[in-house]
């Protein structure tokens, strides 16, 4: 696959009810419920919310066999209403209600890191060679019989892993990181592919977006390895709500669809569910519209390393806290800031278009890369590869302009279109052109957040928010934003507002302070992975965040 010239990654072929998921098929939207499964009448009128925005596959929690049972009935009332969206049980420490539920839906999602495994305790657990493979012959035992069930009724499997509940086991031989995550669902699909069982779709999510797109890399790198093209399934997990969560969904999908990687994607928001349709949609079209580009130049020599690590740094000021700072404002590798707001473009720069071949400046002064390409990400890495190669120094400034004079869409695009230089290092600033409909902090607000989402400047508080489902036992929409409210101003904090235990502590782990779910109408606070005040009332959950922050800072 080539990093420049857009194409899709050629995938095996997954069934869910009547929807084809890889191969051919086109890119996938989905989303999830966030009913009571057992209220039918509830999660059937969401679902079919859900289709009529274009949701092709929609999923519901299934906490219990209980909650896996009513699924049939939710199929009827959906299909009763003359809709025949397949519908997708998602099951967390609980293999009864994954074989209750492989009888009554189209597709079952288990989670490899609590399928077997004892849910995640944060201790450092040891396991000789011995005791760890009398480990994978307990997953070989759960697993198995759930695959026959599966084969039985021609149900779908996704196998989902999640940043934040790998196992202690995982945890225990490769760390907190995205090979333990890979590990963890390859321990599965050998399985799988022992027992003749290629009905499977994959996932590997996580709320940071770095750590999100080099997993779902390595996977692919893995499962090539071993002869494995399983389709997969894309997500930014608790990206929030609003601005951020578009642009966090927008830079990770985008970064890997714009790879050609990805056969069915949810933008999971802390919103109503088909709120997340619409916007799934721009960004998939989006990076469709790639397709067929004229061909970009491959490069003969890629130096290996950061392409960002090659430039000279770019030094301007910006406005900060309402008086100007003298700063490096685009730096060399992994150093802060990356971008400086309120430069202004020079006329002895030198400006340049993408369908320049590269040339050697005497200068150290700014580079303005433009492009007229279809592909324009892979267009800006091609030339600044080619331009690296020979030697040149100067800081690029890729600059991008956008038609379209909706703010969610230039959210989603300029996400889309900057995502994938900035993460591998191809920028050392960023300018976005935009519609004068838009005024300047609402351009700034954009490229900042793209900027936040890939982790090369922390300019605001960060939350990091599930989208809310079935097992969220508060009002979590009206929690984030009162949360919100009262935090905003603390620019460079991380914090987590999780509906429940099953992503939440794990999920949330760098965050610096977290409010999750823990029962009905109850709350545990956490700073960082210290659990602070466990179990307490809803009511009580905000001030006791408010005054943990507060006496911490």
């Amino acid at each position: 696959m080539s990093k420049y010239n857009y194409k899709r990654r050629e995938s095996s072929v997954a069934r869910a009810g009547n929807v084809g998921i890889g191969g051919s098929n086109p890119i996938r939207i989905q989303s999830m419920c966030n009913t009571n499964t057992n209220d039918t009448d509830a999660s059937a009128a969401q679902a079919l919310r859900i289709a009529e925005a274009g949701g092709e596959l929609v999923r519901l929690t299934t906490q219990g066999v209980k909650e896996a049972s009513n699924m049939a009935n939710i199929k009827k009332a959906i299909l009763d209403a003359g809709c025949d969206v397949p519908l997708v049980a998602d099951v967390h420490f609980n293999p009864k209600a994954a074989f209750e539920a492989a009888t009554t839906c189209d597709k079952v999602r288990i989670n490899p890191g609590n399928f077997v495994d004892a849910a995640r305790t944060f201790q450092k657990l040891e396991f000789t060679d011995e005791e760890y493979a009398q480990e994978l012959e307990k997953i070989r035992s759960k697993f198995v019989p759930f695959l026959n069930i599966c084969k039985e009724n021609g149900t779908c499997v996704r196998l989902g892993v999640n940043h934040g509940s790998l196992s202690d086991r995982i945890m225990s031989r490769y760390g907190d990181t995205p090979a333990g995550m890979v590990e963890s669902v390859m321990e599965f699909l050998r399985i799988a592919r022992e027992e003749n069982f290629d009905n499977i779709v994959i996932s590997v999510k996580a709320s940071n977006v770095t750590v999100m797109v080099e997993t779902v890399r390595l996977l692919v790198k893995a499962m090539e390895g071993e002869g494995m093209h399983f389709p997969l399934h894309l997500g930014v997990t608790e990206a929030g709500d609003g601005e951020d969560g578009r642009i966090k969904s927008a830079v990770g999908i985008g970064t890997l669809l714009s790879e050609g990687i990805g056969d069915t994607i949810r933008v999971s928001l802390s919103e109503d569910p088909e709120c997340e349709i619409p916007v799934a949609v721009k960004l998939r079209d989006y990076i469709a519209s790639r397709a067929g580009h004229d061909p970009i130049p491959e490069p003969d020599t890629i130096l290996p390393g950061n392409p960002r690590d090659h430039a000279m740094p770019f030094y301007g000021k910006e406005v900060s806290h309402g008086r100007e700072v003298s700063q490096p404002l685009v730096t060399r590798s992994n150093e802060f800031p990356v971008m400086g707001l309120d430069f202004d473009l020079q006329p002895d720069w030198h400006y340049v278009t993408t369908a320049n071949t590269p040339q050697l400046y005497s200068d150290d002064l700014p580079i303005v890369l433009t492009t007229s390409s279809d592909n324009r990400p892979g267009a800006f890495m091609s030339w600044i590869d080619r331009f690296v190669a020979i030697g040149g120094k100067n800081p690029v400034i890729v600059m991008m302009g956008f038609l379209t004079t909706d703010l969610e869409t230039l959210q989603i695009e300029a996400a889309a279109d900057f995502g994938p230089l900035l993460l591998d290092g191809y920028a050392s600033g960023i300018a976005i052109v935009a519609s004068e409909k838009f005024t300047r902090d609402e351009v700034n607000s954009v490229a900042l957040g793209i900027l936040q989402a890939t982790r090369l400047r922390i300019s605001k508080t960060e939350y990091i928010a599930c989208p809310g489902c079935g097992r969220t036992l508060f009002d979590l929409q009206k929690t984030l934003a009162e949360v919100k409210a009262n935090t905003a101003h603390l620019k460079g904090l991380k914090i987590g507002v999780m509906g429940c235990i099953v992503n939440g502590p794990g999920e949330m782990a760098d965050a610096d302070y977290g409010y999750v779910g823990a029962g009905p109408g109850r709350v545990s606070i956490y700073k960082g992975k210290q659990l602070v005040k466990k179990n307490i009332p809803a009511a009580e959950a905000l001030p006791a965040l408010l005054a943990l922050i507060s006496e911490s800072n």
